[in-house]
């Protein structure tokens, strides 16, 4: 038996019998709550558990796929001639959509790391001039040599790219992630 007097009235003021269905199935006031049959809840939490494993699955499945991809291709990056020292030259690698910098530091010394922050994936940007990588997103810092992070809220080191030098061109030839 439900009591009308600690309710309150719906917004356009009807009586509750005349209310559209959907105003009956999410009542406004506690008292015209329902309880939820076991039924109802028993076949919520089968539904969620099945969609927890069907993502887990899905992740595992994806992990397989990257596994089976093999080693990344070997890309050709740029001629020494075309990179003067203390320059920077921004690549995309192993993909197209994974942007990197290639830094001369020196002579016969070059280093390329992701461009994407370890933090939340903004574009660093290299200052050679100051030895580092600067991420203007949340003020993080990089060293320019090793990738190690040495300010702000960046807890991992950039991804290494692996260079080789062959001939008079310089070649990418995998990605080094650090912890």
């Amino acid at each position: 038996m439900r009591t009308t007097d600690n309710l309150s009235l719906p917004p356009d003021g009807k009586p509750f019998h005349e209310q559209p269905q959907w105003r009956n199935d999410f009542p406004i006031d506690w008292p015209q709550d329902e309880l939820v049959a076991r039924r109802d809840f028993t076949k919520f939490l089968v539904l969620t558990s099945f969609a927890f494993v069907v993502g887990q699955w899905w992740i595992a499945l994806e992990n397989v796929l990257r596994q089976r991809r093999g080693k990344p291709p070997i890309r050709r990056i740029a001629g020494l001639a075309d990179l003067p020292v203390g320059q920077t030259l921004v690549f995309h690698y192993p993909d197209s959509h994974d942007p990197c910098v290639l830094v001369r530091t020196a002579r016969q010394r070059f280093v390329a790391f992701s461009q994407k922050c370890t933090h939340l994936s903004c574009a660093v940007r290299p200052e050679p001039e100051k030895g580092q990588f600067y991420c203007p997103c949340h003020h993080g810092f990089f060293d320019l040599n090793t990738g190690v992070q040495t300010g702000g809220p960046p807890r991992r080191p950039l991804p290494r790219i692996k260079l080789e030098i062959r001939g008079d061109s310089i070649y990418a030839t995998g990605v080094e992630v650090r912890s």
